[in-house]
């Protein structure tokens, strides 16, 4: 059954190329007759002159076509450059922001240094100070003490 498809299916094709075969066939003649009937035939000369027209038209089309293409990239390039311009000016301004930001914040950090050295130093002179008062008092506790401990040998013995 496949293989009755596949011969059919052959077939089919064989008798569609041969019937663009004859097509092809009487198209070429058709062309050969036109081409009798309206022919012109011209020397060597004006043959090659003519050659020579057309194959540079040719060229110059060529050319054309070459020429519009470079236009189209050089149109892409100056599109791509002014759009690099425009991101370089934009990192350049978020660049020069950044760097603001960056001297704020060292500014901020030197006058929070200053204030943290300022209450380091008031710190340190309250702690001298109460290490001061605490030996005033000791020395104050003591004397105190030693008074307190004569007063207490002169009631003892009266």
């Amino acid at each position: 059954m496949a293989q009755e498809m596949k011969g059919k299916a052959s077939e089919e094709r064989w008798t569609g190329a041969l019937a663009n075969l004859s097509e092809m066939a009487s198209n070429l003649d058709s062309l050969q007759k036109l081409l009798l009937k309206k022919a012109v035939f011209v020397d060597e000369d004006t043959f090659a002159k003519a050659s020579l027209t057309s194959e540079q038209a040719r060229t110059i089309k060529v050319l054309e076509q070459r020429v519009e293409t470079l236009e189209r990239e050089v149109d892409a390039a100056i599109t791509a450059s002014a759009r690099t311009r425009s991101e370089k000016r934009q990192a350049e301004a978020a660049q020069k922001a950044a760097e603001l930001r960056a001297l704020e914040v060292t500014k901020e950090l030197e006058n929070t240094t200053k204030v943290f050295e300022l209450h380091m130093e008031e710190l340190r002179a309250k702690q001298e100070e109460i290490s001061k008062r605490d030996k005033e008092i000791k020395l104050l506790e003591a004397i105190i003490q030693t008074l307190g401990g004569k007063d207490s040998r002169s009631s003892n013995v009266g």
